[in-house]
């Protein structure tokens, strides 16, 4: 049986929308507070399972609960920066855009609710036909155009389908009050799950104040959007939309009232004891995907031998296999599946039963270069040239090193420092990130703000690199 749990480890995917959420979803708490509504902005870090709770929210639907995905991987965000409302200033010349995909998503989930009169899904079906549903961008390309309408006649619905040739004379933004009315005159009491998700993919280099501007006015015209719906529709009604995004793009947006945005924000965070639970549970459902969850201790034997990993000079120092692969991780979801698939698949490769302390030190310098990968697509939105700011580190060649030190090192690197980018621009980015921590007097005490999201980086102490990325900068 020991085989047969190191194949299913090593079939771990690193992307949520590849894995079977069924057997593989775990269950935070954060998943009803969105469902019931009490929740609509999950502000995570790249990795902690934004997308993994999306993909569970989707398909965790009945007849009275449905849900809707809007996805912008790979979407062609320029037509989005030319659907302005111009009777409003920035930010919210985008809101109406936002609230007509969310009209238009649910709309489209009317037609599936057997709850709802037979001749409005009938009339909604019409509308919608035409649209692509593996193609977001096309569809609303297509609510936009000319040919698209919805009108109300009284209490029906004039509708033209796809093969509509006389142009409609009114504007897609008159039709989002339409479709507005429309709701709120026919949406039934089921439940409506409207989820945003992959928002991040025109997050590139953000310094330049053209690419700042449209980029963070069009999602804070989203989440202003998103809580001017919640006022709308709210009791009886359960149309929930909720936004999915990177804290770092997060803490970007600025608006008068985003205060009032913590009503409805969550942070997805996860700490060592969490971390735990997730892989008791991961493990017992690579073992059996119907028997109860183990407790980690023992779900962890299941995997790895009891044997502690030894390292250091001559190999003197003792760890557990866990807290050796946590110094190494960001405490993310992502880190530890990618760490011990990996450490699984070379449990395999050399015909073991479980995973060895070897095995365990082996498989550090690829998560290392896993990890560099990561921050690099991470931070690459405020730091273009991060790659070569990484490698600052391996020509000085040294985990812990002084404000000074890391300034003239950057000085002197050709083309790194520019007047928008300066060091303590970079160190700042850095820190953010926890690519770097502060290292205070105190002995092994490091400040790193995956561990304490509060920390601001202090100029006045040594900057220390995080152990996970030494490998793959041959620090050591």
């Amino acid at each position: 049986m020991s085989r047969e749990l190191l194949k299913e480890v090593a079939a771990w995917k690193v992307e949520a929308k590849l894995e079977d959420t069924s057997r593989y979803f775990f269950h935070v708490n954060i998943v009803d507070e969105i469902t019931s509504g009490s929740k609509s902005y999950v502000i995570g870090r790249k990795g902690t399972g934004k997308t993994a709770i999306t993909e569970h929210i989707i398909k965790d639907v009945s007849f009275s609960r449905f849900a809707k995905k809007l996805s912008f991987k790979n979407f062609p965000f320029q037509e989005l920066y030319d659907l302005t409302n111009k009777s409003f200033t920035a930010p919210n010349q985008y809101m109406t855009l936002w609230k007509y995909l969310i009209y238009s998503s649910v709309a489209k989930l009317m037609i599936k609710n057997e709850s709802i009169d037979d001749s409005i899904r009938e009339k909604l079906r019409s509308i919608y036909e035409g649209d692509v549903e593996q193609s977001l961008a096309r569809s609303i390309k297509r609510w936009v155009s000319g040919t698209f309408k919805i009108s109300i006649l009284g209490s029906g619905i004039e509708a033209s389908g796809s093969n509509a040739t006389q142009k409609n004379e009114t504007s897609w933004i008159e039709r989002v009050e339409t479709l507005e009315d429309l709701l709120l005159q026919h949406l039934d009491k089921s439940e409506y799950l409207i989820v945003f998700d992959e928002l991040d993919e025109d997050y590139r280099d953000i310094t330049d104040p053209e690419n700042y501007n449209r980029y963070t006015a069009l999602l804070t015209g989203l989440f202003k959007a998103v809580q001017d719906v919640r006022s709308v529709f709210g009791q009886p009604y359960k149309l929930f939309p909720v936004v999915f995004l990177r804290d770092d793009i997060y803490d970007l947006l600025m608006d008068n009232d985003r205060n009032k945005w913590n009503d409805l924000k969550v942070p997805l965070a996860w700490d060592e004891a969490k971390i735990k639970e997730l892989l008791a549970f991961r493990i017992s459902k690579a073992h059996s995907s119907t028997d109860p969850t183990l407790p980690f201790y023992q779900a962890w034997r299941m995997l790895f031998s009891n044997l502690p990993v030894k390292y250091g000079h001559k190999q003197q120092k003792e760890m557990k296999a866990f807290d050796y692969i946590t110094r190494s991780t960001q405490i993310r979801p992502r880190d530890y599946i990618r760490y011990l698939q990996a450490c699984a698949e070379e449990a395999l490769r050399d015909n073991r039963t479980k995973i060895t302390p070897d095995i365990v030190t082996k498989i550090d310098k690829s998560f290392s270069n896993y990890l560099r990968s990561e921050i690099e697509d991470e931070i690459s939105g405020f730091l273009p040239n991060i790659k070569s700011i990484l490698n600052l580190f391996s020509i000085v060649r040294k985990q812990t090193l002084s404000i000074a030190e890391f300034e003239a090192a950057y000085e002197e690197e050709p083309g790194a420092a520019t007047h928008e980018r300066t060091a303590d621009f970079v160190l700042a980015v850095l820190f953010n990130f926890s690519v770097i921590g502060n290292q205070p007097k105190q002995n092994n005490t490091h400040v790193f703000r995956y561990i304490s999201p509060e920390a601001n980086f202090n100029r006045k102490e040594p900057i220390v690199l995080h152990r996970g990325l030494f490998k793959s900068l041959q620090i050591i």
